[in-house]
């Protein structure tokens, strides 16, 4: 009995280790290094801010992923913030405090829209700042950047010429069609006007026997 119970003990830690090997590896495998940038790096982009929105569009970011911001300590730091400082570039609205040793590693710990901006300078003005979502489990939402306004169709100038589309249609080119003569009679039909007339002429010398 005390090696039946000793066995027993022993799968169950076999199984609470397998168990804990499970779950590590799922907790390792779902966490993504997202680093800010690519090759870019944390900079003042030269293409403005739309170079990090197009850098995030597309990606799939959640609770547990790390962004990871390469810069030189103190040329850049890293402050993430609310939307109203994000779009006005100040830290008045900081969420937590400004890391100023690079690179910085960030790990998104809440779900839902995430604002990082430099507070350097003018640094968040000429462009560095970003902006992403974060589900709360792998395979949630993606990033995409601001939606712009579809463009209007001006309408034409007052006094100007009638949109194409209600413009009359044009006439077809080429000669006035005529009206064709009617067609001759048939043979037949001439035919029969003759024995009518030869009838008419007739009558009167017939009636001139008949009665004589």
């Amino acid at each position: 009995m005390a090696r039946l119970s000793g066995l027993g003990g022993s799968c169950s830690a076999v199984a609470a280790a397998a168990a804990i090997f499970i779950l590590l590896v799922n907790t390792a495998a779902a966490q993504t290094v997202h680093v800010v940038g690519d090759n870019m790096g944390w900079t003042v982009p030269q293409g403005g801010a739309q170079a990090y929105a197009t850098w995030a569009t597309g990606k799939t970011f959640a609770v547990g992923d790390i962004l990871t911001f390469n810069f030189d300590t103190n040329n850049h730091d890293v402050l993430q913030v609310q939307r109203s400082s994000f779009d006005a570039c100040t830290s008045s609205d900081a969420v937590g405090s400004v890391i100023m040793t690079g690179p910085a590693n960030v790990t998104l710990d809440t779900a839902g829209d995430h604002y990082y901006i430099c507070t350097i300078g003018r640094h968040c003005a000429a462009g560095q700042k970003l902006a992403i979502t974060v589900a709360s489990t792998p395979g949630g939402p993606t990033t995409n950047p601001p939606s712009t306004p579809t463009n209007m169709i001006p309408p034409p100038a007052a006094g100007g010429a009638p949109d194409e589309a209600c413009a009359p249609a044009p006439e077809a080119a080429g000669p006035t069609a005529m009206m064709s003569p009617p067609p001759p009679p048939s043979s037949s039909s001439r035919a029969f006007l003759s024995v009518l007339t030869v009838a008419a002429a007739a009558a009167p010398l017939l009636s001139f026997f008949w009665f004589n």
